[in-house]
């Protein structure tokens, strides 16, 4: 059901969530938890999304390719950014 309404309250700013793990994910900004460690250099992450997206630097993985041309990145946002070059 998507009512809109957003009852998990952050404790330290005014922000709220629909559910309990949007929280748990928005509270690591607060606290400074990375629980999401890499493997092959020091970094740590607070979100998953972020550290997957990190993990492909290391396995030269690409599984965004461009539609227009050969060229392919390791998330969405590389590929947006480069299809501007084919408008």
């Amino acid at each position: 059901i998507h009512t809109g309404k957003q009852p998990y309250a952050c404790t330290y700013c005014p922000k709220a969530f629909k559910n309990k793990r949007g929280l748990k994910d928005h509270h690591r900004v607060h606290t400074g938890e990375r629980p999401f460690a890499c493997t092959h250099c020091p970094k740590a992450f607070k979100d998953r999304k972020t550290f997957r997206d990190h993990q492909r630097v290391h396995t030269m993985d690409r599984p965004f390719s461009c539609d227009s041309c050969p060229k392919a990145f390791k998330n969405k946002q590389g590929l947006s950014e480069h299809q501007r070059v084919h408008t």
